[in-house]
């Protein structure tokens, strides 16, 4: 795999991707706004804006945001997801190549694409086009695997079926990146919970979203959707399974200036 790969890798997942991924809690605009001071008045670069999922808590909050998106077919469906909010500006443009004015952000917001990013010219870019003492602040949202049985045996099933799952995970912003990311300035760490219930199309639709999990036309998939289903069965409770998610949230600066 390769960055510029990275970029296109979920061309063909974009309608699963709409319908299936998880929204953002509600409550990482609480946090941010206590620990971040964060305000309707500041503005936002989303930065790998996908399908929008991230962007429309920031325009919810009142802000003005870009997002910056290089996938065709991910930037449109966030462009239509987006389209009633006029305070959003969709970009096509990379992380490491924003196209924003220097120093014109307040927030720079990266959700689950953070770990596409090829780290040294995204974090150039994040230090260019960010005013003085701005916030960088990276949500990942991972599968809980500890006292979460469904969510821990969909992760071993995706481990097993994925088609480079371990390499995909081992790039996760888990804290010792992020800390060589943060080099130079401050960051913290929070945690949120988050969830979603699927019913079994639902919960294939998930699947399916997942860059590394095989596609109808590779050897592993009719077996993965066997166990997949043999899984929905043994834990779905009216017929609906429940995957659960630690809400990973970094914050702080890249100049070390305090806002």
């Amino acid at each position: 795999m390769t960055f510029t790969d990275a970029k296109q890798r979920f061309s063909n997942r974009v309608s699963d991707y709409v319908r299936s991924r998880p929204s953002y809690p509600p409550e990482l605009l609480s946090l941010l706004r206590t620990e971040c001071s964060l305000s309707p008045s500041h503005v936002v670069a989303d930065v790998g804006s996908g399908t929008g999922l991230l962007a429309r808590l920031f325009l919810d909050n009142g802000n003005r945001v870009f997002g910056i998106e290089p996938n065709d077919g991910m930037r449109s469906a966030g462009e239509e997801f987006l389209a009633a909010y006029p305070a959003f500006t969709s970009v096509a443009a990379s992380a490491e190549a924003t196209s924003l004015a220097p120093h014109s952000v307040d927030f720079v917001a990266a959700g689950q694409a953070f770990h596409w990013f090829e780290p040294a010219p995204t974090r150039a870019e994040f230090l260019r086009i960010l005013k003085p003492g701005g916030t960088v602040v990276v949500v990942w949202q991972d599968l809980r695997v500890h006292g979460a049985p469904f969510s821990a045996a969909y992760e071993e099933l995706l481990s097993r079926f994925g088609t480079d799952y371990a390499r995909v995970r081992a790039a996760y912003p888990e804290p010792e990146r992020i800390r060589g990311f943060y080099a130079g300035g401050t960051f913290h760490a929070r945690e949120l919970a988050n969830s979603q219930s699927f019913d079994w199309d639902g919960l294939c639709g998930r699947i399916s979203s997942s860059s590394f999990a095989p596609t109808p036309d590779q050897p592993d998939f009719a077996p993965m959707m066997v166990e997949l289903r043999s899984l929905f069965d043994t834990c779905q409770v009216a017929g609906q399974v429940r995957i659960e998610y630690v809400v990973k949230v970094y914050f702080g600066s890249l100049d070390g200036i305090s806002r």
